[in-house]
Parts: structure tokens; sequence; C-alpha cells
């Protein structure tokens, strides 16, 4: 295929993707989805059970890097207690919702793609259809209403969770600081509005990878070849996407006007 029959191809992709993507979104603010209550508590607590952990896991490794990278950035320029602010500003700002954004990626965008490619090629969406049922509805705009509602919780204490593990590398394992050293530089580098511009972020990072999910796995066709290379486009799609949300909401939140206690 020609360079110009891809780029083709992308830009129709994409221009099919907006508009599953605002029939799903369409689905749960307009309030159609609530006739599938019961499949979106399904899909939150299956969110809750089976990626709350791995996620939580990751955020708190991540913690532990920022911290000890801060330490020993800080010991370097002879400040060593600035690792709180370090720790502040990486871990909210960014790693945070990095990490956020790379485990929903890999664990429940994929997730999505491999359940409702499955269902396609075996008949059972429309089976779905035949029933009268709206497929869409009830497949997509339900596991996006159920991340909805679970995530911001979870987002939150991912936070904390990244927090600890930042104080511990600091404090408790390179020990090069006090812990009233390391709190009073942590929190005078951040403000409630770090945290909601964070969240906000996060979230969006979150609905992208679950439209992502539900628009490769339900318009798969095939076998099941063509379910493991929907997939796999999907985790390419999504890491793009989180990276582009990353860098867009971190200039806009905070490029013009970064609210650092810095200044003379």
């Amino acid at each position: 295929m020609s360079a110009r029959g891809r780029t083709r191809d992308a830009v129709l992709a994409v221009g099919d993707g907006a508009v599953f993507a605002r029939e799903i979104v369409g689905g749960v603010l307009g309030g159609r989805v609530r006739r599938y209550s019961g499949e979106v508590l399904r899909q939150s607590s299956l969110l809750i059970t089976g990626s709350m952990l791995v996620v939580l896991g990751m955020v708190f490794a991540l913690g532990l890097v920022v911290g000890i990278q801060g330490s020993y950035a800080a010991r370097q320029v002879g400040a060593p207690s600035v690792a709180g602010a370090f720790a502040a500003i990486g871990d909210l700002r960014e790693i945070t919702p990095y990490a956020f954004g790379y485990m929903m990626s890999a664990k429940v965008s994929t997730g999505f793609v491999a359940e409702i490619g499955t269902m396609r090629i075996t008949d059972e969406i429309d089976a779905l259809d035949v029933m009268g049922m709206d497929s869409v509805l009830f497949l997509c705009s339900t596991r996006l209403l159920g991340s909805w509602l679970i995530l911001p919780f979870l987002y939150a204490l991912g936070i904390v969770v990244a927090f600890v593990g930042s104080y511990f590398a600091v404090v408790v394992q390179v020990a090069q600081v006090s812990p009233g050293g390391y709190f009073e530089l942590f929190w005078k580098f951040q403000s409630p509005q770090d945290y909601l511009f964070s969240g906000i972020k996060a979230m969006a990072m979150a609905t992208f990878v679950v439209l992502v999910g539900c628009y490769y796995g339900y318009k798969v066709r095939g076998g099941p070849v063509e379910v493991g290379a929907a997939t796999a486009r999907a985790m390419i799609v999504n890491l793009v996407g989180v990276h582009f949300i990353g860098i867009v909401g971190s200039q806009i939140f905070w490029g013009g006007t970064p609210r650092l206690p810095i200044g003379g």
C-alpha cells in the first residue's frame, strides 16, 4: 500500500473512532445507559477486583523511583531537603498520571479489546442486536460509566500510595533528611489546584484508553488472529494518546504558571 493510501486509511480510522466515541459518550451523558445499571455496577466491580492492586503496585514502585532520584539529585546540589519538593512535583504532576495511564492501557483497555473482540468473532454481539439490545450501549457505554464511577477514587488512592513510596525512599531508605525537613518543602510545593489538574489529566487518559479499547474490540472482523492484532494496535494508540494528553495537560495547567514558591 502506498503512503497516500496508508494516510487515507489512518484519517478514516480517526474519523470512525471519533464517531464511535461520540456514540459511547452520548449514551452515558444522555442517560440511556441507566437501563443497564446492573452491567455498569458489574464492570465497576471487575475494575476494582482485577486492576486496583496492579495499578497501585506500579504507582508505589514509581513513587520509590522518584524519591530515590530526587534524593541523590538534591544531594548533588547540596540541598538534601529539596527531595521533598522533587517528590511533590514529580509524583503529583507527572509520574502518577502517567503510571495510571500506562496501567489502564496495558490492563484495562487491552482487556476490553480481547473481551469485546471475542464476543464479535463468536457472533455474540450480533445476537444482542437480534434481541433488540443496543450493543454499543450495553458493551461500551456501561464500561465507560463503570470506569468513571471508580477511577477518581482509585486515582486519589494512587496519589497517596505514590507519596508513601517517595517518603519511604527519601526518609527511610536513603535517610538523608528528617521527616520534618521532608514535609516542610513537600507541602509548600503543591496546592489544591495541582490535585485538581492532576486528576483531570488522569481521567482524560483513562477515558481515552477506555474508548480506544471499546472501539478496537467492537470493530474486530475475522478470527482470533485479528483479535490479537487489534489488541496490539490498541496498545500503540493508547501509548501515543497517553503521552499526548500528558504533554498537552502539563502545558495547559503548569506551562504558563508553574505555581512554585520560588522567587525573590
